[in-house]
């Protein structure tokens, strides 16, 4: 099961789908590229445990994370 989860200013939310289910993959890939192209930053869990931005979907990753860009002022 991979794992989305998307940070924002009400808290976390998380959703899973399964990476051999065509239907839920698309659902995945379709929101990653709804949240990237609103502004979130996404980033991989690498095999180290060390975040990794990505700019692309992978619906093989077991974890994807989204957060929001800092805003300065």
């Amino acid at each position: 099961m991979a794992t989305q989860i998307v940070m924002d200013h009400t808290g976390d939310r998380c959703h899973g789908f399964d990476p051999k289910d065509s239907e839920a993959v698309a659902k995945a890939e379709k929101r990653f590229k709804k949240l990237t192209g609103a502004g979130f930053i996404a980033a991989e869990r690498t095999s180290a445990g060390e975040p990794r931005q990505v700019k692309s979907f992978n619906p093989n990753a077991e974890e994807t994370l989204f957060f929001p860009r800092l805003v300065g002022g």
